[in-house]
């Protein structure tokens, strides 16, 4: 069963496409189930759209999941499609994306660490003129806020869980194993998947996040993984999905995983 739990559209400002456009991608490209996960409003702000061209605004969120509801039925038999979201993770306003999400017929929740200690993890500039100490820092603090996430019980999936990488390749080398594996180990207690995601390849790391590095450590503390393109654009739905599959296997994964109405669908690999 081919799969995709990580797509966009046009309403978080920054894809291209409509969500029908994405599903009908997933089609072509073979996929019997097709996930929709467009990045949250921010919920806690008093604006309705504080960030335009990031995530989409708060008074999009109802016709987002009427359109992705409206959708599922229109290609039932075609393809199956999933509401998602990719939800932003700020421990200090949790509260707030709980409220957003309650009495929502989600299928399954990404939670991804965005920005740590206010900063994109895509700011180029915040690692200049930081010393080894800073750096290592910066990393323990970023696997902490995952944690975080995982130990919140909002989400079924964790996103991109190295992306800090995407436009720094250097933050791999950062040592800070303990606090990788101290996140992966609190990954699996907390029943909480990963995804790989191959989006790295549009960014200036390449490859995939997590790194075979960590995805050996995942295997390892037994944390359940899933597949998503983290496409903004409809030609990428389902990217490299078969070479994923084949690399998993190579590790020794024999399954992964998607989600259905918040249960987990294990899937062979």
């Amino acid at each position: 069963m081919k799969f995709d739990l990580h797509t966009h559209h046009v309403r978080c400002g920054h894809a291209n496409g409509t969500i029908e456009d994405y599903i009908l991608a997933g089609i072509d490209a073979g996929l019997q189930v097709i996930g929709i996960s467009d990045h949250s409003p921010y919920f806690y702000h008093a604006e309705d759209q504080p960030s335009p061209g990031i995530a989409m605004a708060r008074s999009d969120f109802s016709s987002y999941v009427e359109e992705v509801l409206r959708l599922k039925d229109k290609y039932a038999g075609k393809i199956e499609v999933l509401l998602g979201m990719e939800s932003d993770f700020f421990p200090e306003y949790a509260d707030s994306y709980r409220k957003a999400y309650e009495g929502v017929p989600f299928d399954y929740l990404i939670g991804s660490v965005h920005q740590v200690s206010g900063v994109s993890i895509f700011n180029r500039n915040r690692w200049k003129h930081l010393n080894e100490e800073q750096h290592i820092a910066t990393k323990r603090d970023y696997y902490d806020l995952i944690k975080q996430s995982a130990r919140s019980g909002m989400f079924d999936i964790l996103g991109h869980i190295d992306a800090m990488k995407g436009y720094y390749p250097a933050f791999s080398d950062i040592p800070a194993l303990a606090e990788v594996d101290d996140t992966l180990k609190t990954i699996a207690e907390c029943g909480v998947s990963i995804e790989i995601n191959t989006s790295g390849g549009t960014k200036d790391v390449g490859g995939w996040y997590p790194s075979d590095a960590i995805l050996e450590r995942a295997l390892h503390f037994g944390v359940n993984v899933t597949f998503g393109s983290d496409a903004h654009v409809p030609s990428r739905v389902g990217d490299e999905w078969e070479l994923v599959q084949k690399r998993l296997k190579e590790i020794g994964f024999s399954q992964w995983v998607f989600y259905r109405k918040r249960q987990q669908v294990i899937v062979p690999l």
